[in-house]
């Protein structure tokens, strides 16, 4: 009996032991977060891309973008440049790029970039410290080593919701008015306009030439693109274009990038750089929106 004993409770340990392990193996994949990737492309074949600055601390800076939550990407040699970093965020890749600037956001025709997050407790918890906006419940700004200003929604904002123009509805577009479900995710840009009426052009011009869609994003004029909600708004005062400023310019990725762009100059728009193909493999054009938003077309970064 004593033996039948001995043996049982060495099965039992084996089975404890081999419980332990395969529960040692299995939580740190079930708790690990998705790889954050660029959106899937509305039927135009655009979704968001990337946000390009111009910073002179690329490492400080790198380090504020990490706090958020951004996850560095290990570029491969072919999209490496002197001092740059990349940092990868649900909808938006942050290109970080050593260089001065004629200045920040502030007063520029692109006034602020946002990113929705469940809560603030992370980014509190990450040393940075958020100023809330009284006039917005669940809507705060952190700022960046060099003074550009990041918008902050958490679940609880009341001004997050996107109204769709029309009765047809778009899915994508639809994600603005759901709770958000992974750390950080890119929201918007808001551009600041001369007034009201060049709002309603600049959410036309971007529902046609990117395939967006035309709406209100709270009291806002907007255009909704995979990734990104392009906000328009009458500004207090005179902006100047993006390029030559810390965002120098806005990103879209684009699938089947050189037959777009053709698209785009049968409809009238005038190209800064031409459809090229790089040394790196991604196609690349460059264009200026009526306002002075600089904006680059890229095909190839999906996968970084």
């Amino acid at each position: 009996m004593k033996g039948f004993q001995e043996a049982g409770l060495k099965a039992c340990s084996y089975v404890l032991g081999a419980v332990l392990v395969a529960g040692l193996l299995w939580v740190p994949a079930r708790a690990q977060a998705p790889k954050p990737s660029l959106a899937s492309p509305n039927a135009a074949g655009v979704s968001m891309g990337h946000l390009h600055y111009r910073v002179r601390d690329v490492a400080a800076n790198k380090r504020f973008w990490m706090a958020l939550g951004g996850q560095p990407v290990a570029t491969a040699r072919r999209f490496a440049a002197p001092g740059r970093e990349i940092l990868r965020f649900q909808d938006v890749l942050v290109v970080l790029d050593p260089g001065e600037t004629t200045g920040g956001t502030e007063g520029s025709i692109v006034n602020h970039v946002a990113f929705r997050i469940p809560s603030l407790a992370p980014v509190e918890a990450a040393g940075l410290v958020p100023a809330r906006l009284a006039q917005f419940p669940g809507v705060s700004s952190v700022m960046s080593p060099e003074n550009e200003r990041i918008e902050l929604f958490e679940n609880t904002a009341t001004n997050l919701t996107f109204t769709q123009e029309g009765s047809a509805r778009d899915a994508a577009a639809e994600r603005h008015n759901r709770p958000l479900t992974v750390p950080i995710a890119f929201h918007h840009v808001h551009l600041y306009l001369p007034d009201a009426a060049a709002a309603g052009q600049a959410k036309a011009w971007y529902a046609r030439v990117f395939g967006g869609v035309p709406g209100k994003r709270a009291q806002y004029d907007a255009t909704d693109v995979p990734g990104i909600n392009l906000n328009f708004s009458a500004g207090p005062q005179p902006t100047q274009p993006t390029k030559g400023r810390m965002l120098d310019h806005v990103g879209f990725e684009v699938v089947r990038l050189k037959a777009f762009c053709g698209r785009l100059e049968a409809m009238g728009v005038v190209f800064d750089e031409l459809y090229a193909e790089g040394r790196d493999g991604v196609g690349r054009a460059r264009l200026t929106d009526p306002w002075g938003t600089s904006i680059e077309l890229t095909e190839g970064l999906t996968g970084l």
